[in-house]
């Protein structure tokens, strides 16, 4: 039987909830590192939000940023230690809500960093509220009578605000399945490739479910995401290496 390795960044038990997307995240993230040796030379940025969790558990150097400025504060660190890795960890709330300008405006500039969102269409940590990317008529403490597009808008998509910009790599992967992890791992090793060859903005956007806020069971919360949360937002590569393909 072969032995489980939990990679040596994971220095303690992650505290997500059960069914939590961050936690495979994070696992899938730390190989990563590990495989491409940049565990010691990695820096990592987060603000506010689940993401902060990350802080104690995961074995990088971090910085905590004001809320919604991991962004600007990533930028600031690449730009005085250039042979640093250095990346982003937000969920969708933190980054595409009061972040935006900083989030949008890193790729605008090419910045050589990495950008992992988390997208959960929910504020989680502080209770949630209504997000960005939270779907239309989806129920939040904050839209109890489910969101109203004609009120809230529709879904913030990302990727396709990003899709023009001549930035170097830009994927959305998911955790909702084994095929689709591996996928995600694939991605995320390509976009941190690219800031270490110098290429430039790097950003992976993540699907993740939140049974705890979701009012769901883990299984339906799986569930939703292959049969909802996706039509909306449709994951692949977007960009490669600064060219744009058709995902």
């Amino acid at each position: 039987m072969t032995e489980k390795r939990i990679p040596k960044t994971l220095v303690e038990d992650n505290k997500f909830c059960p069914g939590c997307g961050h936690g495979i995240i994070n696992r899938v993230l730390a190989e990563v590192l590990e495989e491409m040796e940049l565990v010691d030379m990695a820096i990592g940025s987060v603000a506010v939000g689940c993401a902060c969790l990350m802080i104690d558990t995961f074995g990088t150097d971090w910085v905590q940023a004001a809320h919604g400025r991991a962004a600007a504060v990533a930028c600031g660190i690449k730009r005085v230690r250039p042979e640093n890795f250095v990346f982003t960890y937000q969920g969708d709330g933190d980054s595409l809500a009061i972040g935006f300008s900083e989030t949008m405006y890193a790729a605008v500039r090419n910045e050589n960093i990495t950008a992992f969102i988390v997208n959960n269409g929910i504020f989680g940590m502080t209770g949630g509220q209504m997000a960005p990317t939270s779907l239309p008529g989806q129920r939040t403490t904050t839209s109890p009578a489910g969101k109203d597009p004609s009120l809230a808008g529709q879904p913030l998509n990302i990727i396709n605000q990003m899709r023009q910009l001549p930035i170097a790599y830009l994927a959305r992967g998911s955790v909702g399945s084994f095929k689709e992890i591996i996928k995600l791992k694939k991605y995320i090793k390509a976009a941190v490739t690219n800031q270490i060859e110098g290429k430039g903005y790097g950003l992976v956007e993540i699907l993740s479910p939140c049974p705890t806020n979701w009012k769901m069971t883990m299984r339906g919360a799986l569930d939703h995401m292959g049969d909802n949360v996706k039509n909306f937002f449709p994951t692949g590569e977007f960009i490669k290496e600064g060219v744009h393909t058709d995902a």
